[in-house]
């Protein structure tokens, strides 16, 4: 009999591809299936024409772009050499997380689902395209997709005799067992907890501990948005970066949450633990030191301010001796509850710490060998540098939005790394913050000589800092910006440092301050306003554009407020612009990094 062995692999930038990916391998071990849930680009891809059953969640990120955890898979996929039948024996099925509001809507799901079919795949079921723009999110797609998936794969894989797909009511084994050390053990073997030394570039295993040299606020006091110019020292960790690269910082939970989490959960913050997998085969995770305590695993590495997903209070719903708390959790857990689950979590942004707040009884009970079942890691931030190496040798600057916002909740929503970066204060001593360095997606032109036109607002006038630092210093002219921000007097970051460059005719300059008189000026008004000369650095002398900033409204405004300067500066017809700068975008002389 063929055996029952199904693989999921996933792509995920925000953690949910990979906690629908976790779900479906719970529903595999619950229809007896061997089975594997790995990143895209941690599974060895040459192994690929070997597997016969295959599920694929990927989320799609930016404009149209694979998370950042299957590039390298992405990449292998799409080379021309690779025979039309290379997967003729794979059965798989693909399912997309992405947002009807983005142009690119589900793009790498779709390409993806039609690259495996050309190389031979055979398609169990079409492309599920789940839509976070959906009232009941994307699981109004993923719950009937997934039962019709079930079927599929229980006809070609039909259950061993005597077996019955085990009932949701039944909890599966966590997948670690904690192992409480005593305290004498610990001194026999001191050398486990130090993390040994490491000669590679820093990487997201091994991060660099890099010493915050300063944390100044850039926007005035009396603005609602307080936004940091942050400086780390590097100076021997190996890291080395150009404009358009990316650093990541690993956050952590401030000591208030972690202590009363450890109290809801009756646990010893100081106890020391090793963990064992349940099952042979599951590895152990990386980014946990062994052995550890509570305290550094609640700490470093348990999400307790991320919004609860649906999987948690599934899983939360077994631990329940509370009549009234188990009925609420599987309210929240069942597919009819998803409106309500959204009105308590994701609308006012509840954390995980809240909602076990509201179940007490439940919370107690949790059997500590679940946690990493119940939360999720502690996802790394990525901001872009905002300074070049050949200004600032040996440091690395960001500029910080720090991010607080009010919902119906009485207590601000705050976002945990900027909140945690902005806490930190390098004049109160030695503070280090855990980070290493990623190639961002903005290219620069290396030939010089060659014009570029920033477009930035806001904080998304970061990698522009680095590009005009690094070009300075180079003695490239042709830098032309374009800033936004709301008042002058305010919100203007780095005001001082670009009026400079332009006195030294390094920069030129065209700024947007949308609050400082009646009617609201954006970037994308300056933009029509100095169209003629944005049109003779493009046709003329072959300039490069580049925007970053907040994903929602602005890329469309400013891709607009670019092709009107194309039809009336360039005399193109409005097919003609949009072709123009499609062509830009596919020679590379269009890039943009938005976020939301």
């Amino acid at each position: 009999m063929t055996e029952r062995r199904i693989l999921v692999l996933f792509g995920s930038q925000t953690g949910t591809a990979q906690d629908t990916a976790e779900r479906i391998g719970r529903e595999a071990k619950r229809r007896h299936l061997q089975c594997r849930v790995e990143a895209l680009d941690s599974y060895d891809v040459a192994n690929l024409i070997n597997e016969l059953l295959v599920v694929f969640v990927c989320a799609t990120t930016g404009q149209g772009d694979p998370p950042d955890n299957m590039k390298m898979f992405w990449r292998f996929l799409f080379r021309k050499n690779l025979p039309p039948t290379s997967l003729c024996q794979m059965d798989y099925a693909v399912l997309g997380l992405g947002d009807s509001s983005y142009p690119k809507f589900n793009f790498i799901a779709k390409k993806l689902h039609k690259r495996v079919l050309q190389l031979g795949g055979n398609p169990l079921l079409p492309v599920a395209l789940g839509d976070d723009q959906h009232d009941l999110g994307p699981d109004a797609v993923v719950d009937p997709w997934l039962l019709a998936l079930w079927d599929k794969i229980l006809a070609l894989y039909p259950l061993p005799p005597g077996l019955e797909v085990i009932s949701p009511d039944v909890c599966l084994p966590p997948r670690y067992t904690m192992h409480y050390l005593a305290e004498d053990s610990l001194h026999s073997d001191s050398s486990l907890l130090q993390p040994t030394p490491h000669r590679a570039p820093p990487s997201e295993l091994h991060p660099f501990a890099a010493r915050m040299v300063s944390n100044q606020r850039v926007t005035a006091e009396s603005h609602f948005q307080d936004v940091r110019l942050i400086e780390f020292d590097v100076t021997g960790s190996g890291i080395t970066f150009s404009a358009g690269d990316v650093v990541m910082i690993q956050p952590q939970n401030c000591p208030e949450d972690v202590q009363q989490f450890c109290q809801l959960l009756r646990l010893d913050p100081d106890k020391y633990f090793l963990l064992k997998p349940t099952e042979p085969g599951t590895a152990l995770p990386a980014h946990l030191l062994q052995p550890c305590t509570i305290r550094h695993l609640v700490t470093h590495y348990l999400d307790i301010s991320c919004v609860p997903r649906r999987s948690f209070f599934e899983l939360l719903s077994h631990f329940s001796t509370n009549e009234l708390e188990r009925e609420k959790l599987q309210e929240f857990s069942s597919a009819q509850g998803q409106e309500e689950l959204y009105n308590y979590c994701n609308r006012p942004r509840r954390t995980t710490l809240e909602a076990l707040w509201d179940f007490p009884h439940t919370t107690s009970a949790i059997p500590p060998e679940y946690l990493l079942d119940l939360i999720p890691r502690i996802r790394p931030r990525a901001f872009s540098i905002a300074s070049s190496m050949l200004a600032h040798p040996g440091r690395i600057q960001i500029l910080v939005a720090v991010v607080q916002y009010k919902t119906r909740l009485s207590k601000p929503r705050r976002g945990l790394c900027s909140t945690w970066l902005a806490s930190l204060n390098p004049e109160q001593g030695d503070v280090r913050v855990p980070l290493w360095v990623k190639k961002g997606g903005m290219k620069f032109p290396a030939e010089p000589g060659t014009p570029v036109i920033m477009i930035g607002p806001g904080t998304g006038v970061a990698p522009f800092r680095a590009a005009v630092q690094e070009r300075v210093a180079q003695g490239q002219k042709g830098n032309c910006l374009f800033f936004g921000c709301r008042q002058k007097s305010k919100d203007f970051y780095c005001q001082a440092e670009w009026e400079e460059l332009v006195t030294k005719g390094f920069l030129m300059l065209f700024t947007a301050f949308s609050r400082d008189q009646e009617e609201k000026v954006y970037v994308q008004h300056c933009i029509r306003e100095n169209g003629r000369l944005l049109w003779e650095l493009l046709n003329g002398q072959r300039a490069h554009i580049y925007l970053a900033g907040n994903a929602k409204q602005m890329p469309a405004a400013v891709a607009e407020a670019l092709q009107s300067v194309l039809q009336t500066e360039g005399g193109l017809s409005p097919s003609e612009a949009e072709e123009y700068l499609s062509a830009l975008e596919r020679s590379q002389r269009f890039q943009s990094e938005t976020w939301s």
